[in-house]
């Protein structure tokens, strides 16, 4: 499936960023063997960004006291910014799967 036209360069540029960090906290903290990175349409309006990965879970959601000052508050963040969305789902043994939903085009 391909995404019916490409984001604005802001929203390519956010969603770069953010697979760059999630992978890199991937490594950092997963101790995962394997991660895998989709980038599917949600709507005609918007993308879904997902990065899966086997290791051992826990990751806390956005919005939770545990989170506050971290990189998924920040990456949280940054998708509100554009109206987008940043989902964490992480049970204790895994997998981790985060995704966020971001528009084709930034805010008007």
């Amino acid at each position: 499936m391909q995404i019916p036209r490409r984001p604005s360069p802001a929203i390519e540029a956010i969603a770069y960023f953010s697979v760059a960090e999630l992978l890199t906290n991937v490594v950092k903290h997963a101790h995962a063997n394997r991660a895998t990175v989709s980038v599917l349409p949600d709507s005609v309006r918007s993308i879904a960004i997902t990065v899966r990965d086997n290791g051992i879970g826990g990751a806390p959601s956005p919005g939770t006291q545990t989170v506050t000052g971290s990189g998924l508050a920040g990456l949280a963040a940054r998708a509100l910014a554009v109206d987008g969305t940043l989902s964490v789902d992480s049970p204790a043994g895994g997998p981790t799967v985060v995704t966020m939903i971001l528009p084709n085009e930034g805010p008007q």
